[in-house]
């Protein structure tokens, strides 16, 4: 007679499983996620349609949490702090009855969010670099996790304070709505930089009790397919032969170097479009609107239009929020220069607590300022033909040429990339590389020639996907997953911009 199994040990497996486990992030890509998702979607649609608002905002926040506290452990307090001392500052702005009083009032909030952020995210930077100076072994770094998507909510609570302080935006009449906000899981963990004059309007009592129509619904769901896609298959495969590129330069040709160097930035483009595409369309499937944040950048023919379609949300952020209180383009020539180096220093220090990072961010800071001394004479070139193949050409490649510094793990590992390439090349390689590797070359030129697939194609293609009978988009459900399962490595591969 067959024994029954034992499920003693049931209850203890599935608190480890819900418990925090930072070994095993909660991500998009995790099996674990959606089938908690698939869980949550049904009681947040019942609760949403049959007009339980607050217990709806409850639930969804109780879930945003639970994510944040399955990542990185009992530091969730942090944001539910930042989220009480931030929502209680921004009406104290509101009521203040002088100017003074506002602004400091925003400058505390400022501080407090700010300090936050550099005491988790710099403090071993700025400790390497104190012994390095000094040479005294004294100085050493100390243990600190990062919380889950700090730089992300930061943004978003610095946004919300300064627009209540500019007066664009009134103060959250609810705690429990600028908690939902700040806190709302799809945009936590890597953005986008969603502002709270966009997503508060949302959450009114009328928005929330128009129903999700099946447009938005199924449209969502084809986002976050083509996310999953992005992800899974594309970013995870071709991160394989970046990794080997850039953990050991010196032992490849400069036809690998180059190859390993144009992969990372497509797999950087679809891991972090790819985990926007989720998160957006995850938004859609629950009734908002997340905004766009990624619009076919590597189409660009200069660096300032780059920058209007990557990661559109922190380039917007920093425009706002840095380059136009910094003076923008309004107190001459020179002083834009200085506020364009400013901005993108910063930008790039945003990223990561590295000297590389803030080489990068310098990278695209020189760019910009030679885009705008030139301008008046670029705009007499024709637009189009060979003018503009160059105009693209030269602008993917600066924009290549700095991704080595945001992927090397230090100024050496740059370096022998840069030199490798420069001094090792030879094209008679390519044919042999591509033999050889004949699967990631082939990914890597379709998934690039997509990139200039006009717009209108994909709007359509989504179309006819939300229109398709259920079995059709089941069917390619499966095979979404079926694709992701067979590219798949051994374990689930973090979002890059999730260390930011």
């Amino acid at each position: 007679m067959n024994s029954l199994p034992d499920l003693s040990s049931l209850p203890d497996r599935l608190l480890a499983l819900l418990g925090p486990d930072a070994s095993h992030p909660l991500m998009f890509s995790s099996g674990l996620f959606w089938a908690l998702f698939v869980a949550f979607l049904p009681v947040y649609a019942w609760l949403r349609n049959s007009g339980r608002i607050a217990a709806m905002k409850i639930f969804v926040s109780a879930f945003s949490l639970y994510f944040f506290f399955h990542n990185s452990g009992w530091l969730f307090l942090l944001l539910v702090f930042t989220a009480a001392i931030d929502w209680g500052v921004s009406h104290r702005i509101a009521s203040a009855s002088s100017v003074g009083a506002r602004r400091a009032w925003l400058l505390f909030s400022l501080i407090l969010s700010l300090g936050v952020l550099v005491a988790f995210k710099y403090t071993n930077f700025f400790i390497d670099n104190l012994r390095m100076l000094t040479g005294d072994a004294a100085f050493r770094p100390v243990s600190l996790t990062l919380p889950l998507g700090l730089s992300f909510y930061t943004f978003r609570t610095i946004s919300y304070v300064v627009d209540v302080f500019r007066r664009r935006i009134d103060p959250a009449q609810s705690f429990l709505d600028y908690l939902f906000f700040l806190s709302f899981f799809p945009c936590l963990t890597a953005g986008p930089i969603v502002r709270a004059d966009h997503f508060m309007p949302q959450l009114t009592a009328d928005a929330l009790r128009q129903p999700v129509d099946r447009a938005r619904i199924y449209g969502g769901f084809f986002t976050v397919l083509m996310g999953v896609i992005k992800k899974a298959v594309i970013a995870d495969y071709l991160a394989q032969y970046s990794n080997i590129a850039f953990g050991n330069p010196s032992g490849y040709s400069g036809v690998e170097l180059l190859m390993g160097a144009l992969g990372y930035g497509l797999q950087i483009y679809c891991d972090f479009s790819g985990y926007s595409d989720m998160a957006i369309g995850l938004g859609a499937i629950l009734g908002f609107d997340l905004g766009i944040n990624f619009d076919f950048p590597y189409r660009s023919r200069n660096v300032t239009e780059f920058w209007r379609r990557w990661h559109i949300s922190l380039s917007l952020w920093l425009r706002d929020y840095l380059y136009i209180p910094l003076g923008g383009n309004r107190r001459g020539a020179v002083r834009q220069y200085v506020n364009l180096l400013v901005t993108m220093l910063l930008g790039g220090l945003w990223h990561g607590a590295a000297w590389t990072f803030i080489a990068w961010g310098a990278g695209h800071g020189v760019a910009l300022c030679l885009h705008k001394r030139c301008k008046v004479w670029l705009d007499r070139l024709p637009d189009g033909g060979l003018v503009g193949f160059l105009s693209w050409a030269l602008t993917f490649a600066w924009v290549i040429f700095l991704f080595i510094f945001f992927r090397a793990d230090s100024f050496d590992t740059a370096r022998e990339m840069i030199v490798g390439i420069a001094t090792r090349f030879d094209p008679a390689y390519f044919p042999e590389f591509a033999k050889v590797r004949y699967v990631w070359t082939a990914l890597f030129l379709s998934v690039f020639a997509l990139h200039f697939v006009p717009t209108p194609f994909y709007d359509r293609l989504r179309d006819l996907f939300v229109r398709s009978p259920w079995i059709v988009k089941f069917v390619l459900f499966v095979a979404v997953v079926q694709l992701a399962i067979s590219f798949a490595s051994a374990d689930v591969q973090p979002f890059i911009y999730t260390q930011f």
